[in-house]
């Protein structure tokens, strides 16, 4: 699904200014901890072991980094890091407090080497591309042969959409393109990724029901594919 008519991208980028960096610094916790949970959900402990087996190295690029606090966590693990970020004011606090490398422009402006990666991670971050085949074509060309990519994205086939419709907590502004486990992989596919593993989570909104109907159906969401946002991993194939 699409926004039409699509925002031009310089009315896009303004809205990421110094009240979306506040944003991010208040909520960085939390948003770090549903980082985790899907890097769990495809197991990405056993994908840091194959890249040891292949030979390729441990360096990631986290699109859409904002303040840096994945980037800082990985860094500390070992890995060789870098983030793209379009707020100025998160790039800069990433830079100067976390001391780790952040751009401050689009994927396709930093214009890194070929085959730069052995991971690209980007959570939350495609649904809000004006063209997100040129996005998939410039990670599939910075990716090391047989790299991995990640992406976390809100599920239009999720439980949530189906019961909340136009009040579904994703369906905003902000976001020009939802997908469904079936169109995320499509497009994916068609740029050349092969899917690895993927995943779902989240039934029921926080407050929205009692913890324990929470529970039930954030159990049924997950385990059918329903949950409202998805987790996708990708290996670059080859020509």
């Amino acid at each position: 699904m699409l926004q039409n008519p699509q925002p031009v991208f310089k009315d896009v980028f303004n809205r990421y200014d110094k009240e979306y960096f506040e944003y991010e610094i208040k909520n960085e916790e939390a948003f770090f901890s549903l980082m985790l949970m899907a890097l769990s959900d495809i197991g990405f402990d056993s994908l840091d072991v194959a890249l040891e087996k292949s030979g390729l190295p441990k360096k990631i690029l986290d699109i859409g980094c904002a303040t840096g606090k994945f980037l800082y966590e990985f860094k500390n693990k070992g890995w060789d890091v870098a983030g793209i970020e379009i707020c100025k004011e998160a790039a800069e606090y990433g830079n100067i407090h976390r001391n780790v490398s952040i751009y401050n422009c689009t994927l396709e402006e930093a214009s890194f080497p070929e085959k730069s990666f052995s991971v690209v991670h980007a959570s939350h971050l495609i649904e809000h591309l004006n063209d997100p085949v040129s996005f998939l074509k410039e990670v599939y060309r910075i990716l090391h042969d047989k790299g991995f990519f990640i992406v976390v994205t809100p599920n239009i086939d999720s439980f949530q959409n189906f019961i909340f419709k136009s009040y579904w907590r994703s369906a905003i502004a902000d976001h020009l393109f939802l997908y469904s486990l079936k169109t995320l992989k499509k497009i994916c596919n068609d740029n050349g990724f092969i899917l690895m593993k993927k995943g779902t989570w989240g039934g029921i909104p926080v407050g929205k029901a009692p913890a324990p109907i929470k529970k039930i159906f954030d159990k049924i969401a997950k385990k059918t594919g329903c949950g409202d946002v998805m987790v996708m991993l990708f290996k670059k194939s080859l020509p």
